[in-house]
């Protein structure tokens, strides 16, 4: 295998609360009703805009409020992104174990660029992955596979020999629009159902059970 690359929420670390938190601070701030923080395991994965196009009420449907809706989300992440956030049981292991047998590694996720660096820096510090790259002007949010495609030609990768390892839908169509191998993990944000409904090559329900397909 030439290389393993991870989505980041829901996959590396486990953010839920603190996005949720983050979205339900802004609703409080824009004056809308909050939502108990397990609802948002199906409002995340698809970008920060979208999460906040899909916690404001239905009817709100107006660019401008969905646009003061993700700045308010932004500004709030910003003082919360630390807060609860942490890797997952098995994941510090299985990272160990991969940098031991120098399989190179990368984040490709859907958080902005920005807070992507941040909470790899902190929270994923001990490890060196080849390419850190979240959602900027010149990546698109998944599943576009350009962002993927481009990190692999930067890192000269083969991408039908590489791993990619998420917990949605997003991330199993990704892996399938790059021609790389999709791998999807169930300790994440979504069910086993959906990740094999869109792809998954292979399910994994802990860490340790990556290396063996490495």
């Amino acid at each position: 295998m030439a290389a393993v690359l991870f989505d980041l929420d829901g996959t590396l670390l486990d953010t839920l609360q603190d996005l949720a938190d983050s979205g339900n601070a802004a609703l409080e701030v824009l004056g809308y009703p909050t939502h108990r923080v397990d609802a948002y395991r199906h409002f995340v994965g698809d970008g920060m805009a979208v999460l906040a196009q899909r916690i404001l009420p239905a009817h709100v449907t107006d660019p401008a409020m969905q646009a003061r809706c993700l700045d308010v989300v932004r500004e709030q992440y910003a003082q919360r992104w630390n807060h609860s956030s942490r890797p997952y049981d098995g994941v510090e292991g299985m990272l160990d174990a991969l940098a031991e047998d120098s399989v190179p590694m990368a984040v490709l996720s859907n958080k902005p660029h920005d807070f992507t660096r941040l909470t790899v820096e902190h929270l994923l510090a001990r490890w060196t992955f080849a390419e850190v790259q979240g959602v900027d002007a010149d990546t698109p949010p998944k599943p576009d596979a350009s962002g993927a495609l481009a990190m692999t030609a930067r890192l000269q990768l083969e991408p039908s020999r590489c791993l990619y390892v998420g917990d949605t839908r997003i991330d199993m169509e990704t892996a399938t629009a790059a021609d790389m191998i999709p791998v999807g993990v169930t300790w994440g944000f979504r069910d086993e159902e959906e990740l094999r409904a869109h792809g998954a090559r292979h399910i994994i329900h802990h860490p340790d059970e990556l290396l063996d397909l490495t």
